[in-house]
């Protein structure tokens, strides 16, 4: 899991190749606000451990 700003900005700016955009510096510095606040969000739900036998997810059955 990114939880470093550092790996944020690496992400960001991989994320700008790929889309094929570029970021001002003012919606850069927004964007790492909040993708740090989601982190820091999704942290305590992220090390929640899960028993190993546990299905993830219900399989359809028609």
């Amino acid at each position: 899991m990114m939880t470093q700003q550092s790996d944020w900005s690496a992400y960001l700016a991989q994320m700008e190749q790929v889309l094929g955009t570029k970021l001002d510096e003012a919606r850069r510095a927004e964007l790492l606000t909040q993708f740090t606040r989601i982190a820091a969000l999704a942290a305590p739900l992220m090390d929640f451990p899960l028993d190993e036998r546990l299905e993830v997810a219900g399989v359809y059955q028609p």
